[in-house]
């Protein structure tokens, strides 16, 4: 009977290991629901903090717009002189230096004739011609160098 009593006391054993392994794994899964509904009470939290900065920051802007409107609606109105001026067409520059001409002096030297002669004759002098170019031709004498090249391309095969 020793051997009974022994696989008893075993099989007992084996069944208070068993009910401990259910037992914690119920505490495991228990423990693991609080930990997410916590994580969430936590981003929520966070999510409320972010949304009440943004709040307040809305709130500043609104009444710093509020402030300008009324310094405008306070400040006199004035008749404009004239309408505002458009803001000017991009123009590209081409400058071409002409090598024919001799290097001459450059604007800010002084001249045998004196240092009231102007920048705009120093510049006729030097032979540099500047020329200015809508953004309109220059995409067109682009395009068209463009389709030269196109068909330059197009012979070298043929």
């Amino acid at each position: 009977m020793s051997e009974q009593k022994e696989l008893e006391k075993l099989q007992s054993k084996r069944a208070e290991l068993e009910a401990e392994s259910r037992s914690l794994k119920e505490e495991q899964k228990k423990l693991e629901a609080s930990v997410k509904i916590l994580e969430e009470k936590v981003m929520i939290e966070e999510i409320n903090d972010n949304n009440k900065a943004a709040k307040d920051a809305i709130s500043k802007l609104e009444a710093k717009l509020s402030e300008l409107e009324n310094r405008l609606k306070d400040k006199p109105q004035t008749p404009l002189e004239s309408p505002a001026p458009s803001p000017p067409k991009e123009t590209k520059t081409e400058v071409i230096a002409s090598p024919e001409r001799e290097k001459g002096p450059t604007p800010t030297e002084e001249t045998p004739e004196g240092p009231q002669e102007s920048a705009e004759e120093n510049i006729e002098d030097s032979g540099v011609t500047v020329t200015a170019i809508d953004d309109e031709a220059l995409v067109e004498s682009q395009e068209s160098k463009s389709d030269k090249q196109q068909e330059k391309k197009k012979h070298r095969f043929f």
